[in-house]
């Protein structure tokens, strides 16, 4: 986030690697889906959730934030739960070591066999993504910001983000922060260093060595991104109910 069933082939709008690459696309599914309001929570069956994720729900004090996280990883069971052929409470999460400190508090992954998908989510304001795929993916949602946090956060960005947030008109700069901002993540996520990296070492609107960003339409009120560790644009399916 920023800080100090619909099926749509999405464009690769942002990076590709210059080099041709044989084999196939990779193929990613995408659930974008709209959390409930808060009366609404008690449908959820947050008897999936682990011990850990209890714990967390129990931290915010704001109840919108409580409901986006529980219905967040409610929704992440949901969808793996479906991929791996097992039920929801079933799945068990497990991190990659971290590429800066080699840490355990790495990318999250799934704790099983070494052919495994890889999946990332994402949670804004009243929208929640998961992607899911063979290769590593990286998947972003960002709300519209304010105007003092484009200028606030946007000078950690690289010179040339900032430079095409700033070429657009002052109406639009927050939603193309927003946009910017989404690949940015969404690639860093795909990375496993999350904010860790220096915000300003890559461009995301210029090709990244073995990466490919796409722009992922939702709503208005949202940007999101998915990065993908494949030389070839992928085919993504973009749903927008849970199974």
């Amino acid at each position: 986030m920023i800080r100090a069933a619909t099926r749509a082939a999405a464009t690769a709008t942002a990076t590709a690697t210059a080099e041709p690459a044989a084999g196939p696309a990779p193929h990613v599914s995408v659930w974008s889906v709209r959390v409930p309001p808060a009366r609404e929570l008690d449908a959820l069956d947050l008897s999936v959730l682990d011990a850990e994720e209890h714990r967390r729900i129990a931290t915010f004090r704001h109840e919108a934030d409580r409901v986006r996280y529980a219905f967040a990883h409610v929704a992440l069971r949901r969808v793996l739960g479906a991929r791996l052929d097992v039920e929801p409470y079933a799945v068990r999460f497990g991190r990659d070591p971290c590429p800066l400190c080699s840490g355990p508090h790495g990318r999250p992954v799934l704790d099983g066999p070494a052919a495994r998908p890889r999946f990332s989510l994402s949670h804004s304001g009243r929208r929640v993504l998961v992607a899911v795929a063979e290769p590593t993916v990286g998947v972003d949602v960002e709300g519209i910001p304010s105007g003092t946090t484009v200028m606030d956060v946007g000078r950690a960005l690289h010179p040339a983000e900032r430079a095409a947030i700033a070429a657009v008109p002052l109406a639009g700069r927050a939603a193309a922060f927003a946009r910017v901002w989404a690949r940015k993540e969404a690639y860093l996520k795909g990375l496993g260093t999350g904010l860790g990296r220096d915000l300003g070492k890559d461009d995301t609107g210029s090709p990244l060595a073995g990466w490919r960003l796409v722009d992922l339409p939702v709503d208005d009120e949202h940007a999101a991104a998915l990065a993908v560790h494949s030389p070839l644009a992928p085919a993504v399916d973009l749903r927008d109910s849970l199974p």
